[in-house]
């Protein structure tokens, strides 16, 4: 009976260190998340002096002063009212900006998960004065490599993360990676100033690249897949209504007469605005998976795709859409570009911002022969988008911001930069 036991007690060694030897480890990329707590978050407003721009986002113009994002962190303010010499004049600290919107003299901008009004009517004093708290929704940033750790929203907002390489041992059949969802974001004093102001009506206006948007007394703003609508007739005090879906991977909004364009990258969807309380779906464009910004002038819509990366495995391209039945969009001429980001339309004149190979500018009067006429191209600067301006072109790269006057289209002129030296 003894030598039985002892049989028993030496076969289960040998199963149990057989065991442990079929374990492998595998080590891998740990995202830890960094928060900032929403108590923080919810007091960081400040109007500071004018700081470096580092790394330029979403450009918009009011009254003659452009604001830039700089991404997650704030708003450069710049006195443009002459465009040869613009001033960057000061900086707005707002965690987690990415967009921005003017209606009179409010800014609205985003900043992480809530929706921040401010007062711009006096640029020495520019003043939060309401914030909607958890506006959007949560945001858990992209990251590029291995896993994400255990997110705890009731820590505050992520604003980064800590990576650290962990080792475990796993069952050969268990592949770690295979276990772990991969995240993307929901939603990426001068003297002179001593009178300056900005008019008490109207509204702002913004690039191609926009997420945030105006029309009559509504504020339009969208995540990854819904449209967030806020009643903004007391235009201090922003009133959410409701939020209507649209579809997966929307990114950009423009609006047009009375409709909105909303660009996908599963395609363009047109909603109407005829009730501006109740945006109606009118009908979509599909095509193959890219990032799609969107602008729009008479019958035609003009959409660069954008490959390759996170954006698809299309080629890039510009696509001319007719939308002269509004019902039923057709492309009638898709041409190749590069690296296509946004673009802008001003009088048959369209600007595309074709990233590492520059500024394209072409005479649009006939979308079936766009590329045979380029108006010009500088392809020393890595474009992001443009806002045209009727005469002048403001434009936003990796390396800064341009102004061109456009005013005569056999010399267009470069008025003035601000480099971005990173």
């Amino acid at each position: 009976m003894k030598i039985l036991l002892n049989f028993s007690v030496v076969i289960l060694a040998i199963i149990s260190f057989s065991a442990c030897s079929d374990k492998i480890e595998e080590t891998y990329t740990v995202n830890t998340p960094e928060y900032l707590s929403y108590d923080d978050l919810r007091s960081s407003f400040q109007m500071k002096s004018a700081q470096t721009i580092v790394q330029p986002g979403k450009i918009y113009f009011k009254d003659n002063f452009i604001f830039i994002n700089e991404y997650q962190k704030g708003i450069h303010i710049i006195d443009n009212s002459d465009p040869a010499q613009p001033q960057v004049v000061s900086f707005l600290e707002i965690p987690g900006n990415v967009d921005m919107a003017i209606k009179g003299t409010m800014l609205y901008v985003d900043s992480y998960i809530d929706l921040v009004t401010i007062d711009i009517s006096d640029m020495n004093n520019i003043v939060e004065v309401d914030r909607d708290e958890e506006a959007f929704p949560y945001i858990i940033p992209a990251f590029t490599d291995g896993i994400l750790s255990k997110v705890d929203q009731t820590k505050g907002v992520i604003i980064g993360y800590k990576v650290t390489q962990e080792t475990v041992d796993v069952e050969p059949n268990e592949v770690t990676y295979g276990r772990f969802p991969m995240w993307e974001s929901n939603f990426i004093g001068f003297d002179a100033l001593s009178s300056a102001k900005v008019s008490p009506t109207g509204n702002g206006t913004g690039g191609s690249m926009a997420r945030f948007t105006l029309f009559g007394d509504y504020l339009y703003a969208i995540d990854n897949a819904s449209l967030h609508l806020f009643d903004v007739s007391d235009n201090s005090n922003p009133n959410f209504t409701k939020q209507i879906p649209i579809s997966w991977q929307i990114e950009t909004l423009f609006p047009y007469n009375q409709l909105l364009f909303i660009g996908a990258q599963s395609g363009m969807y047109i909603y109407s605005l005829q009730n501006p309380a109740n945006p109606e779906y009118i009908s979509e464009f599909r095509h193959a998976t890219a990032c799609d910004p969107v602008v729009v002038e008479g019958d035609y819509a003009y959409v660069t795709l954008r490959g390759g990366n996170l954006c698809g495995a299309i080629e890039s391209q510009l696509d001319v859409i007719d939308i002269s039945t509004i019902e039923a969009p057709q492309m009638v001429k898709s041409y190749s570009m590069k690296e296509p980001y946004g673009l802008g339309v001003d009088d048959e004149v369209l600007f595309i911002c074709d990233g590492n190979a520059g500024l394209k500018i072409y005479d649009s009067s006939d979308p079936l022969t766009i590329a045979n006429n380029q108006i010009a191209h500088y392809p020393d600067i890595n474009a992001f988008d443009v806002i045209p301006l009727g005469e002048v072109l403001l434009l936003i790269g990796t390396d800064g911001l341009y102004q061109y006057d456009y005013s005569d289209l056999d010399n267009i002129e470069l008025l003035s930069q601000i480099r971005i030296y990173q």
